[in-house]
């Protein structure tokens, strides 16, 4: 081939423009990792270091190197410099020539660079210039004043194309930063070049799949191009050939490309195609497309491939009984959507390593997702993050990066905005995994009903529309012509309908929580899809002690209500402590009492929204990670920390699942079924004691079909003897409740046991014995088998090392009877080496509820 690729990664001098201060840099690279490592500034998520840390952006900085060219480079017709990560203000300079000045974190700069450069040493110097005194600088033009700032914003966030979460959020710090956060490189080539690639699927009623691949080719150079489509496992190019190769003539066609260029078309027909679904629906087989193209004297010019899903992916908006549906549709199948919301995974992006996605997708698999929503006020991740869900099939709910803000759209502003969707879509469309693409967050619902922005001006409101119903969505179509189009989050499809309308499009639910309603209110709502909703916890306390001295170590202490970006969210967090259950006695037990109520909490509106399959189709709690250590949302802490809410999620997502229904004194229960079979089950209702003394049950037996939710047993304590005698006996009649909980056991015909636990009072008012658990460890291959035994209900039961961080197959369960309960240590201990059973068995750490406060 004759393109040649030269990084410009490696060694590199950063400047500080203010006082001329130099520092050696790995690029990629930014101001913050250059300064954190060599010392010269404290970790800023450090007690309350985050504000200094962020005057240090209202200055420039400049990055530079010295690289050398040899001059059969220089021979080359083209030659361009690649930037794929360039945050955020900059002007580039090479051997002194100022090639650009680029203002958007989210694009691919493509430069032409040949002019500039000389055989031998050359330089190359990036200014970045203070993203703070650009927005203090900044002039609005005439009645387009913006006057809205998000919660735990910086005022003026919305200016920059750079992700608005560095100037804080309601869960994140005002941490900014500058830098080279990706690849730079240079691209040199002759001749016809593979500019862009274009593949469509065509499923047939017969089960075939036809691939329209159209490939635009760039030069003057009409050769020929061949295309060949490759089994792959996703991990490797290796594969047996899976249709004959086609080679096709190229054509003029300025349609993909710049003028002058030409495209190539083949068509590939797959006879019996291997479907993509996403995890839990099936596998997730990939292809691999190779197009290479050849020259007119029959030389490889060049090559390039693309890894594909066969699928179809969609979303159904059929109206039905209730009003009009919003359903994830994969191979013709409306599944029930099931997972969370995204954001970075770190406040300085040169540390989220493939590493650390592929640590964070699995962990997502892991709790039975099949979607992520990635949320639009961060950034685009890397091509490592959707190849990870690709392969472990996660459904991506796409945002583009606007979020709950007020935006002038000049055209300067347009046109930028626009390229940045052509350049990530480009990047991203061929993915198996993308399903959605939304064009903001809230935005919609704010100028419908948000107070503050009704305050704002007329001419901005129609900057909206402008932009996001009619700008983005062309150069979406234009980019990903198969994907499917949301213009916000909610909707009920644009222009101002009522995008809050709970019949018709995608939800956020934030009365739970915020309005500080009780998490029963979930039950109130059938929404057609929520797609945020969520509930605060803090930390484990190692995470906590990771930012915090001994004298923080208080929820209202200064340092912890600065980590706490959400207004009174601590008190919150003790105001629903309050409402459930008795008072912890230190800040390790309010941390882990904290875990458990937002756990009961989202999976509350899980359960009851998953019992109403049909009617709502789908659930994304709020949120899945942190981008620093704090108290959030997150069910996955900084660290990768599991919360009780990702152990719980890994139950109240499985495609088999029970739960119960507590209405009065009637209880059911229920079987959700997100299979394509239908299911077999015996179930049983059994209401008891702290001891485990039945009181009094009731069985039933049945099926649910494919993709069905339906109650089984049902057990009406008011028509119950054995409990009306309890309560007749008792002083008065919650005192009989005070010693009750009742179980609920589904067992499907291959085996599989669900239990779901509820008890007829809140916690606090329950006479909860102090379980005695004895526990048996085994080693079986490199795991180990953790045996549990408890003489009396253990709730909420919580494992855990004391000096290294694990994931077990159960946590925060509950001991509902005296047969053994088998824990499974899945994966190796990091942190510290476990040398046996006996040395597991003194690091491991067993809480209860009841372990939480003082029996007195």
């Amino acid at each position: 081939m004759n393109i040649a690729k030269i990084s410009l990664g490696g060694d590199w001098k950063m400047r500080q423009c203010a006082d001329g201060a130099e520092y050696d840099a790995k690029v990629p690279g930014t101001v913050l990792s250059v300064l954190l490592e060599h010392g010269t500034i404290e970790d800023p998520f450090y007690r309350r270091n985050e504000y200094q840390t962020r005057e240090l952006f209202r200055g420039d900085y400049e990055f530079s190197r010295e690289f050398e060219i040899a001059g059969e480079l220089l021979q080359k017709e083209n030659v361009e410099l690649v930037c794929e990560g360039l945050d955020t203000l900059t002007e580039i300079r090479i051997n002194g020539k100022c090639i650009v000045h680029t203002d958007n974190m989210h694009r691919t700069w493509r430069l032409p660079v040949s002019d500039a450069l000389r055989e031998g040493m050359n330089t190359i110097s990036i200014l970045f210039r203070s993203p703070l005194r650009y927005i203090d600088e900044y002039r609005y033009g005439e009645n387009r004043e913006v006057q809205y700032v998000p919660c735990g914003c910086m005022e003026g966030n919305q200016i920059l194309r750079k992700a608005h979460s560095m100037f804080g959020w309601d869960w994140g710090p005002q941490l900014i930063d500058a830098g080279i956060f990706r690849d730079i490189y240079l691209e040199a080539w002759s001749g016809p070049r593979i500019d862009d690639v274009l593949i469509c699927q065509h499923h047939d009623p017969d089960g075939s799949v036809r691939l329209q691949v159209c490939a635009g080719i760039s030069g003057e150079d009409a050769g020929e191009t061949t295309v060949q489509l490759f089994e792959t496992d996703g991990k490797d190019a290796d594969g047996r050939a899976d249709v004959e190769t086609q080679m096709v003539k190229s054509s003029r066609n300025e349609g993909m490309h710049q003028p002058g260029g030409y495209t190539a078309e083949a068509e590939l027909t797959v006879s019996k195609p291997k479907l993509w679904w996403p995890a839990g629906y099936g596998e997730q087989p990939l292809y691999r497309v190779e197009i290479c193209h050849y020259d007119a004297e029959g030389r490889l010019a060049d090559r390039t491939e693309k890894t594909i899903g066969l699928r179809t992916l969609t979303i159904s908006r059929d109206v039905d009984e209730w009003g009009r549906e919003f359903a994830f549709m994969i191979n013709g199948v409306k599944i029930f959507t099931m997972g969370g919301n995204y954001i970075p995974e770190d406040c300085l992006y040169t540390r989220i390593t493939e590493e650390r996605q592929e640590y964070l997708v699995r962990s997502m698999v892991r709790a039975n997702y099949n979607c992520v929503r990635v949320w639009g006020g961060g950034y685009y991740p890397s091509d490592c993050f959707y190849d990870l869900c690709d392969r472990y099939g996660l459904i991506v709910w796409q945002d583009l990066m606007f979020a709950c803000n007020v935006y002038e759209v000049t055209d300067h502003f347009a046109e930028n905005c626009r390229q940045e969707v052509l350049d990530n879509l480009k990047r991203l469309r061929h993915h198996a995994c993308l399903g959605l693409i939304c064009g903001n967050n809230e935005i919609e619902s704010a100028w419908h009903h948000w107070g503050d922005f009704q305050k704002e001006s007329a001419y901005l409101r129609a900057d909206y529309i402008r932009l996001f119903e009619e700008i983005l969505p062309k150069a979406v179509k234009e980019a990903a012509p198969d994907a499917f189009y949301w213009p916000s989050s909610p909707s009920s499809g644009g222009c101002f309908d009522d995008p809050d309308n709970e019949n018709d499009g995608d939800t956020h639910y934030w009365s739970v929580w915020h309005g500080q309603l009780p998490f029963t209110d979930f039950g109130n709502h059938y929404f057609r899809f929520c797609s945020e909703f969520g509930f605060q916890s803090f930390p484990c306390m190692k995470t906590i002690d990771s930012f915090t001295l001994e004298e923080d170590r208080n929820i209202f202490s200064r340092v912890m209500e600065s980590h706490q970006k959400n207004d009174s969210a601590n008190g919150k967090m003790l105001y629903y402590l309050s409402e459930n259950f008795l008072c912890p006695s230190t800040l390790e037990q309010t941390v882990y009492i904290s875990q458990i109520l937002q756990g009961m909490a989202v999976r509350y509106g899980v359960e009851h929204w998953r019992r109403n399959r049909g009617r709502c189709m789908g659930a994304l709690y709020w949120q899945v990670n942190d981008n620093w250590p704090a108290p959030s949302w997150s069910s996955i802490d900084y660290f990768g920390r599991w919360k009780a809410l990702h152990y719980m999620a890994r139950e109240f997502y499985a495609r088999r699942a029970a739960s119960l229904e507590t209405d009065g004194g009637r209880i059911r229960l229920w079987t959700e079924n997100e299979t394509a079979d239908r299911q077999d089950y015996r179930m049983r209702i059994i209401l008891k004691k702290m001891d485990f003394t039945v009181v009094a049950q009731t069985a039933a037996s049945g099926s649910v079909e494919a993709y069905e939710s339906a109650p089984g047993a049902e057990l009406d304590l008011e028509h119950c003897h054995a409990y009306q005698e309890l309560k007749k006996n008792s002083t008065s009649g919650e005192d009989a409740d005070e010693e009750l909980f009742v179980e609920g056991v589904v067992i499907y015909a291959d085996g599989t046991v669900r239990r779901s636990t509820e008890t007829l009072l809140p916690y606090k008012y329950l006479r909860l014995p102090r379980p005695v658990i004895h526990t048996e460890i085994s080693r079986r291959g490199t795991e180990y088998e953790i045996r549990l035994e408890a003489d009396s209900f253990a709730a909420f039961v919580e494992l855990s090392v004391r000096d290294a961080d694990v994931i077990f197959s159960e946590n925060y369960f509950n001991i509902t009877g005296k047969e053994r309960r088998t824990i499974i240590l899945e994966e190796e201990v990091s942190g510290v080496r476990i040398r046996d059973e006996e040395d597991l068995a003194g690091r491991l750490r067993i809480t209860s509820l009841t372990d939480t406060f003082d029996k007195k």
